[in-house]
């Protein structure tokens, strides 16, 4: 049952959360429009920009993407240079632009939750395996690259 404890399962969760916020919230809370669907797909569109760079650079490194498998390497360079998480950075725009895009402003409120999850179940067991094995590496990569943004 470890398969199922990945973070694209708990993305899916919180969209499907989102979506069912959009379909049953009252009308009055819904602040769609031109502006609230441009930044929605922006949001969107930048999540998936973020995985994809993550995800190729990786890859050009030759470690792996999947949590709770230890890395072959630590990853610094390309989008890891600003952000130590761009997957799961791009996971959370990706729950912020659709909660706007369908709608559903209260469903806004999922992201943080959603971060504290990622945060708590993936990025620290990650950074303590990392840390393990990369030690002063990891350390410098610590101090000059923020977890998130």
């Amino acid at each position: 049952m470890k398969w199922i404890d990945i973070p694209p399962v708990w993305l899916f969760l919180a969209l499907a959360i989102t979506w069912g916020f959009s379909e049953v919230q009252p009308s009055f809370l819904a602040v769609g429009g031109p502006i609230t669907d441009l930044l929605g797909g922006l949001l969107v569109g930048g999540g998936l920009v973020l995985i994809f760079l993550a995800a190729a650079e990786m890859r050009k490194k030759r470690t792996t993407i999947i949590p709770h498998m230890e890395a072959d390497h630590l990853v610094t360079t390309g989008i890891f240079a600003r952000s130590r998480n761009p997957i799961y950075l791009g996971d959370a725009l990706i729950l912020a632009g659709l909660a706007l895009r369908w709608e559903a402003p209260l469903a806004v409120l999922l992201v943080p939750l959603f971060v504290g999850t990622i945060t708590a179940r993936f990025i620290i067991p990650e950074e303590n395996s990392l840390r393990i094995k990369f030690r002063a590496e990891f350390a410098r990569y610590c101090q000059k690259t923020r977890r998130w943004v």
